[in-house]
């Protein structure tokens, strides 16, 4: 599908998209959920407690800051990320909508 077909997508269904692109490495999922069990995180620390190298951990990062699941504040040498609780619960809210959808209409298929 070529990029002028975006238009054709509303809001909502493309901030699933970004929040779902977001989530779909395992390795991302690791990161928030050390982000959010932690409250905040110096990216050392990530390197120390998953086992990702560095150049790894910081591409994560990156996709995951993009979405807008986590923001990050430069402190001298290191940047100190943290999860953003609106947009983790704007997140939450619209991933519960469309799977609620799903589980509520049950499909006689296969």
């Amino acid at each position: 599908m070529g990029a002028s077909k975006i238009i054709n997508y509303s809001e909502a269904e493309m901030q699933i998209a970004k929040f779902a692109k977001a989530l779909s490495h395992p390795a991302r999922v690791a990161i928030l959920q050390l982000l959010i069990q932690k409250q905040s995180c110096i990216c050392g620390d990530i390197v120390d407690e998953l086992p990702i190298a560095q150049s790894t951990v910081s591409q994560h990062l990156k996709e995951l800051k993009q979405a807008g699941l986590i923001k990050g504040n430069i402190d001298g040498a290191s940047i100190c990320y943290c999860v953003d609780t609106e947009v983790l619960q704007t997140a939450n809210q619209i991933l519960n909508k469309v799977l609620a959808v799903s589980i509520e209409s049950p499909t006689t298929c296969c």
